[in-house]
């Protein structure tokens, strides 16, 4: 297939590198990429967020289907434009990514489907907010509405600095206060053809910036897969899947469907595995970064074929997908000053020594430029992706390979997966 990856980030490389890895040879294209998406794919000149011309793009090109990696192309309607002409797009609708746009959309989604989640109140002003601070008590939850690129949550005991993060976001509509809930975190994808849903394995992913949990909320930095520990509360993976199969997934789809915005797409659920069950934290309309970067080089079923499977209404002919015994983990690499002020533009080496550790791929998040002369663009410059037998060869390899890139100033975590070897 000629396959078009709208994103720029490790998430949209993770998926290049899936889609390249298969024996179909398919034609990869991407916008607008990074330097490293550049050596996988064929960079090409399209506003990405423009849907009337992405479905140009792609109708005077014949790309056979668009797959959409970041949120702010399906906010825009990028989707809708293109299931209108007929062409085969992995991403949902503009009203469907309100499950990932809008928080308060989504809790009502989940209230109405009858989906475990935790009490929220929605504040518009200063005083509403203090008082459902008071009302629930520290820690203190407090959440952007709408997109906020990973940053828009703060979990603090500090009251005063709760409502200063409300605040920063008022100014541009309501923030939700939630209840604090307890307990590991995990990443569950599902594919969906706004039918059927098929899950890939699980992940856990680390959203602030300093080891042991400390430091801001970031996009994330590192990710690992499988969970094994998930078989001491469900029996096994496989039994945990199916449960929130059965009791999240399921129900968003069906009443996704029933009011008229069927999910055909990604849908992400950040989930809590709390003393009082599995409760959903959060939903994203896209596949996860960097959770992606650990769960797509486990895949063993070709990920083309589940994704027309799902931009085309067939899923439920397809089996559940299979995955490697393999264990994932990835590190991220940041610019300093990440995530509050990152500084760009400096050089990057040592790629290719970090390439070369066994079992070890890069992903580039934010660089640009050509061979040995590339530059940092953003904050989450890369990922070391490595796999291995168990977690401590995995573990190993990815960070001898973070040890061997430069860049002036930056930082990583040091504890990714240290509590599973």
């Amino acid at each position: 297939m000629k396959i078009l990856v709208l994103g720029s980030g490790a998430r949209e490389h993770a998926l290049v590198l899936a889609l390249r890895s298969e024996e179909a040879g398919h034609e990869l294209l991407a916008a607008p990429g990074n330097a490293g998406i550049a050596r996988d794919a064929t960079l090409v000149d399209v506003d990405m967020v423009d849907p009337v011309a992405v479905t140009g793009f792609a109708i005077e090109n014949a790309v056979d289907l668009v797959v959409v990696g970041p949120e702010a192309p399906l906010i825009a309607g990028v989707a809708d434009e293109l299931r209108e002409r007929g062409i085969p797009v992995f991403g949902p609708g503009r009203a469907a990514a309100q499950l990932e746009g809008s928080k308060a959309f989504a809790k009502r989604i989940m209230s109405a489907a009858g989906v475990p989640t935790g009490r929220a109140t929605h504040a518009r002003t200063r005083d509403e907010v203090a008082a459902a601070l008071d009302e629930f008590g520290a820690p203190y939850v407090v959440k952007a509405d709408g997109l906020a690129a990973g940053k828009g949550v703060i979990v603090t005991e500090d009251r005063a600095a709760a409502l200063a993060h409300a605040e920063t976001y008022l100014p541009s509509g309501a923030v939700l206060i939630e209840e604090f809930l307890s307990g590991p975190e995990v990443s569950l994808f599902f594919l969906s053809d706004g039918d059927t849903v098929r899950a890939l394995s699980p992940a856990q992913d680390f959203k602030r910036a300093l080891d042991g949990d400390a430091g801001p909320n970031t996009g994330g930095m590192g990710a690992y897969s499988p969970l094994p520990w998930l078989a001491e509360q469900f029996g096994s993976e496989a039994e945990f899947v199916a449960h929130v199969t059965e009791t999240v997934a399921l129900p968003v789809i069906r009443r996704l469907d029933e009011e008229g915005t069927p999910f055909i797409g990604l849908l992400y659920a950040g989930l809590i595995l709390t003393p009082a069950g599995v409760r959903v934290i959060e939903f994203n309309a896209r596949f996860g970064d960097p959770e992606t970067q650990v769960v797509l080089p486990r895949l063993t079923t070709p990920l083309s074929r589940l994704l027309l499977a799902a931009a085309t209404g067939t899923l439920e002919d397809e089996p559940e997908p299979e995955f490697a015994d393999d264990v994932a983990v990835t590190v991220v690499l940041a610019s300093e000053g990440y995530p509050e002020k990152p500084i760009t533009g400096r050089a990057l080496t040592g790629l290719a020594e970090a390439a070369a550790v066994e079992g070890v791929h890069i992903a580039h998040a934010a660089t640009a430029g050509e061979g040995d002369g590339l530059v940092a663009t953003g904050g989450r410059v890369l990922n070391v992706v490595a796999l291995g037998p168990d977690f401590r060869s995995a573990r190993e390899r990815a960070y001898e390979a973070i040890g061997r890139i430069g860049l002036e100033g930056a930082h990583h975590r040091t504890d990714i997966a240290a509590r599973v070897e």
